[in-house]
């Protein structure tokens, strides 16, 4: 009969229990949040090959500047060359003012 009295103490426990992880939403929502994840991925890609691709137009234009100039350049050197093998030849007809004999480098 104590034991009958002892069981009537003691409270009742209800122990309907689930575990949850909190970071899981609604199994209704999570195509929905998977969806997200993927535009906003899907987004980041987006920006870094318009990046990509803005910077790779830079260099298209610094390189064609450069090869611009290294043309330039060239003529320029073209033409000196041009100039100094005129030189040489009027260089030959050089002669003394004295003795009326030719320059000889």
């Amino acid at each position: 009969m104590e034991e009958d009295d002892q069981r009537e103490r003691r409270p009742v426990l209800d122990l309907n229990l689930s575990i949850s992880t909190g970071s899981r939403p609604p199994p209704s929502q999570e195509p929905t949040r998977a969806a997200a994840l993927e535009n906003a991925h899907a987004a980041r890609l987006r920006e870094m090959a318009r990046r990509e691709l803005q910077l790779a137009e830079q260099d298209l234009a610094r390189a064609r500047l450069i090869w611009e100039r290294a043309s330039e350049e060239m003529e320029k050197a073209e033409r000196m060359k041009g100039i100094a093998a005129g030189m040489n030849s009027a260089c030959l007809e050089i002669t003394c003012r004295n003795c009326h004999r030719r320059f000889r480098p």
